[in-house]
């Protein structure tokens, strides 16, 4: 089978090297950011840093420059919004706390009785000759591995809203200069999050490995079993965030927007309205928090599949622990190529007009896949044997190197081709956004009607995108090979989170400029990095979808592998009624957040009618909103209706594999992948190109846009429905679908021994 070039002892070295090296790089442009002072003071000046922009004091008074009450203003906008960002995460983190005791104490119980809680060792599963480690020692070490996993996905998100609510004012306030020295600020902020969580992911599932090899010795196959619990961690809190955080983020957006711009007539973010911080805060927990602990958790899954196939193909039998951590060194090179990337962005070129905006984002995307396909090559050439086997439903395939590049390769560009068929979608830029708002023109009905057909027309490439690079990669390399691909598409995940951290920053930018009563250029300046934004977080979640639809068909895999079933066969109604079922769950799934939006929004746009009506000197702007209320009412309803979606999609593996058994368990798995990457895909782009239409209205950049404005007009009152109806589409239902068809997966491969040991108690019965 041949030796690999990289030797063991390089291994152990080079991973955790490149992810200190994120580490360390998102510390020093969190140094940069900090840099830009909150306080009004003059930095002693010279001229290194220029580029940055933090000693270009230019004195122009209509600028307002050196008008200290702005700075104190931002200053205070700032620290209301981290506050209220603050207490929500830690609210919803007590009650995810809670859960994350329950089930690691329900994994230990379930994996631990499958062998009736014996500490003697037991025959291997895909080994019958050889001794492997008790079941008990696999559920002690799963449950660490599923805590584990859960608290760096917790941490991920935390750490993610705080560089985003420390960044959002200084964004503003360098948009004062210019709109490149704000969009370099909140790029810069964006990369921070992007090489935290990368690197940190990287590192405690490396460091994990390492010290579970201590008891493991040999016995890789239960090792890696183990580590599984790592990737359920990550997701299962992800779920919470992004469901908890949309939940939040669009009560208040839509309650803001009903009353403050269609039945008031003020402007978006104007401080009068009372849901206006909550608005903010929104941002910061549902589309930073939420992402980031959703794309740590895609990120944490690929791994996992990976491993898990690899423990039981010659890498594992073999203990070639170099190819082995094949998949970790791709994250690592990752990291490396993100670096160089990202360098483009911040240091090589200078973002100077706004048109430069979007092709600067765009060619981050296009730099770090090309780059990453060199950097694949490499790994493949000196972390892989030339020839290898890999497990397959019972047989092992024989591998060459450079097709399990291929595999890898072609995740990453499938992910490419998704993030700007999503970007032609959802961008003004384009013809299908411009029809969307030109619909505006006879009401908000043909709006809606345009606005869904988009969302259903835009599933067809990234679908065929997917199917591909599924048929190449299983064709080549078995489930190993998607599950690779599905890294592949991750593999730049540090420049995809930072080009999706960007979008929240620059719309909170946008937000305290208008609190703070800036100038109309500074708002200019603003919305167009918001609407750049907007389209970069809707390739963000195209990316998101993409990986996990990969990711859930690797773990499907390794499920079916670990369950010992040999095929999965649609005829048979044990499998059959699974695959129905689990086609509807994506859609029930979607009814409760959706709900769940509506009922806090009615809540919120009570509230705010209620301050309107009865705060005397509110719409004069002599008195101040009561924003806490608003924060309190969209607090409290996430915190409350967070409960039933996340219980819906924790609970159904559960229940289907204990009763039904793993072939209906299969069944179910299946039909939630197919139907759930559809609906989600569609959700994200219907939302996202109504946001952008009201959005092209409202800018009045072409001819076209200025017959459907201004603000205030017909055209534009239709667009903001439609927008918010698009809300929670966009920002609550599309993104979570993809933490169910993950999560259903992931949960099902770690309780996989328990279900074939103990599964199907009804067809048992009868």
């Amino acid at each position: 089978m041949g030796s690999t070039l990289l030797s063991e002892l390089a291994t152990e070295i080079l991973v955790p090297v490149c992810a200190v090296v994120g580490i360390i790089f998102s510390l020093v442009q969190w140094f940069i950011v900090s840099r830009v002072r909150l306080t009004h003071e003059r930095p002693p000046s010279s001229n290194s840093d220029k580029k940055n922009g933090f000693n270009d004091y230019l004195i122009e008074e209509e600028e307002g420059i050196n008008d200290q009450s702005v700075v104190a203003k931002c200053a205070d906008i700032q620290s209301a919004i981290s506050e209220g960002a603050t207490s929500f995460l830690f609210t919803e983190y007590q009650y995810v706390g809670v859960f994350m005791i329950a089930f690691a104490i329900l994994i230990f119980v379930f994996l631990g009785s499958v062998e009736g809680f014996s500490t003697k060792g037991q025959a291997c599963t895909y080994d019958q000759q050889k001794m492997c480690k008790p079941a008990l020692a696999t559920a002690a070490f799963s449950t660490v591995s599923f805590l584990l996993g859960a608290i760096t996905s917790v941490l991920s998100g935390f750490l993610g809203m705080k560089i985003a609510t420390y960044a959002n004012a200084r964004t503003t306030l360098e948009a004062r200069k210019s709109v490149g020295k704000a969009f370099i600020v909140a790029f810069r902020s964006g990369a921070v999050m992007g090489f935290l969580l990368a690197a940190n992911g990287l590192l405690v599932l490396f460091i994990a490995i390492n010290l579970f090899k201590l008891y493991y010795g040999d016995d890789w196959e239960g090792l890696f079993e183990a580590i599984t619990g790592y990737g359920l961690g990550g997701s299962s809190m992800a779920l919470f965030g992004r469901v908890g955080g949309g939940i939040y983020t669009k009560a208040a957006d839509v309650g803001a927007d009903l009353v403050g711009k269609v039945e008031r007539n003020i402007p978006e973010d104007d401080p009068r309205n009372p849901a206006v911080i909550a608005d903010n805060v929104g941002d910061n927990v549902g589309d930073i928090a939420g992402m980031g602990s959703d794309l740590f958790g895609s990120y944490a899954e690929s791994s996992c599949a990976a491993l898990v196939v690899a423990s039981i193909s010659s890498f594992g039998i073999n203990h070639e622990f170099t190819s082995m951590l094949y998949p970790l060194l791709i994250s690592s090179i990752g990291i490396l190529v993100c670096l160089i990337t990202t360098l483009f962005a911040t240091d090589f070129f200078e973002v100077k007009a706004v048109k430069e905006i979007e092709p600067s984002l765009k060619k981050q995307l296009i730099i770090s896949t090309v780059l990453m396909t060199v950097g694949i090559a490499i790994v493949s050439w000196i972390g892989l044997p030339s020839s290898f086997t890999i497990y397959n439903f019972g047989a092992q395939k024989v591998v060459k190197n450079w097709q399990l590049f291929l595999c890898v390769a072609v995740g990453l560009w499938a992910g490419l081709i998704i993030g700007f068929v999503t970007e032609y979608y959802t961008s003004n830029a384009y013809s299908p956004v411009q029809d969307v708002a030109d619909s505006c023109r006879t009401g908000a009905a043909t709006n809606v009607i345009f606005g869904l057909a988009l969302g259903y027309k835009s599933v067809i490439i990234p679908i065929f995108a997917i199917a591909v690079s599924i048929f190449v990669s299983f064709s080549f390399a078995a489930m190993y090979g998607i599950a690779v691909a599905a890294l592949g598409m991750l593999s730049t995940i540090a420049t995809g989170l930072a080009i999706d951290a960007y979008g929240p920053i620059s719309d909170n930018a946008g937000g305290i400029a208008e609190m703070a009563g800036m100038s109309h250029r500074i708002r200019e300046r603003t919305d167009a990095l918001d609407a750049a934004g907007n389209t970069t977080a809707a390739i963000g979640k195209g990316f998101a979808i993409g990986s996990a639809a990969l990711v859930s068909l690797a773990l499907f895999g390794a499920f079916v592998s670990r369950a010992g079933i040999t095929t999965v066969d649609v005829l048979t109604p044990k499998v059959f009624i699974g695959l129905i079922v689990g086609a509807m769950l994506p859609y029930w799934f979607s009814a409760m957040t959706m709900k769940s939006v509506g009922s806090a929004a009615l809540k919120m746009v009570e509230e705010v009618r209620r301050q309107f009506n009865t705060i005397p000197g509110l719409m004069e702007g002599t008195t101040k909103p009561d924003y806490a209320t608003c924060v309190k009412i969209s607090t409290d309803a996430s915190i409350k209706e967070m409960i039933p979606p996340g219980a819906l999609v924790m609970l159904t593996p559960l229940i289907v594999g204990i009763f039904f058994g793993v072939e209906t368990l299969s069944g179910v798995l299946a039909g939630s992948l197919v139907s759930g990457v559809q609906i989600a895909i569609s959700a994200s782009n219907t939302g996202g190109a109504w946001d952008n239409a009201k959005k092209y209205i409202e800018a009045g950049a072409s001819e076209h846009a200025r017959t459907l404005g201004p603000k205030g007009s017909e055209p534009h009152k239709a667009a903001v429905i439609g927008d918010t109806i698009g809300d929670p589409l966009k920002d609550t239902s599309g993104p979570s679908l993809n933490i169910l068809i993950k999560l259903m997966a992931v949960e099902s491969l770690v309780f996989a021994p328990f279900f074939a040991t103990h599964g199907g108690l009804l067809f048992k019965i009868f």
